[in-house]
């Protein structure tokens, strides 16, 4: 397990957020996270919760795929642009 430290930060007009959490302690700040959008005496709202929530979630998910020997490249698609609407919609059923 990793002793990394993770920080977030949030600027809401005169109020800062930051929290610091590892690993072990990444489930007791996404709770924190919640208690904080519930507490009306501050301007962390919801979606505050939520966007910060999804960061824990993607931090973690990057520290596991550096960990590993090799990382493959997303697929491309090599498919050429349409030259018109036309072309865009051809052989599509209309929405009704």
């Amino acid at each position: 397990m990793s002793n990394d430290i993770n920080i977030l930060a949030l600027a809401k007009g005169e109020e800062r957020y930051i929290f610091l959490y590892n690993e072990s302690t990444k489930s007791d700040a996404l709770r924190t996270l919640g208690r904080y959008a519930s507490n009306a005496e501050l301007s962390f709202s919801w979606y505050d919760a939520a966007v910060l929530s999804q960061n824990v979630r993607n931090n973690t998910s990057a520290l596991e795929a550096s960990k590993t020997e090799e990382v493959l490249p997303m697929p491309r698609f090599d498919a050429a642009p349409p030259s018109s609407l036309e072309d865009l919609f051809s052989g599509e059923e209309p929405i009704v």
